[in-house]
């Protein structure tokens, strides 16, 4: 199964994108499945590849990352890199400055989406 989850809000201060990446993470390690995650609005500082948080606090950094091993793919809207000030260099390894024309793209190849 093909699926695509589009992630909204900021990686904290909500659990809506924490639990999209605890079901994306799950679904990443079947081997029946591929998981896209597109990172739009707030959700794209989820990609921010400094994060600190307090010791024993989730790190949707590291989330993100557990789904890219297991062979996701993460695009993070470009325009709303630039609206937070994010640039290229600051992202994570394995995620990707994309368009809302590749998610597109990824709406028309999933079997599922799902939106946080």
């Amino acid at each position: 199964m093909k699926t695509l989850f589009i992630l909204n809000d900021p990686p904290y201060g909500s659990e809506r994108t924490y639990n999209g990446l605890r079901l994306a993470g799950h679904l990443a390690k079947l081997e029946s499945n591929t998981v896209r995650i597109f990172l739009i609005g707030d959700a794209a500082s989820s990609a921010h590849g400094k994060q600190k948080v307090p010791q024993g606090f989730y790190n949707i950094a590291d989330m993100l990352g557990n789904v890219i091993r297991h062979g996701g793919e993460v695009g993070i809207c470009g325009t709303c890199m630039d609206a937070r000030g994010m640039g290229d260099g600051e992202i994570l390894e394995g995620t990707h400055r994309s368009t809302l024309a590749e998610l597109g793209e990824w709406t028309a190849w999933a079997d599922k989406v799902l939106v946080f």
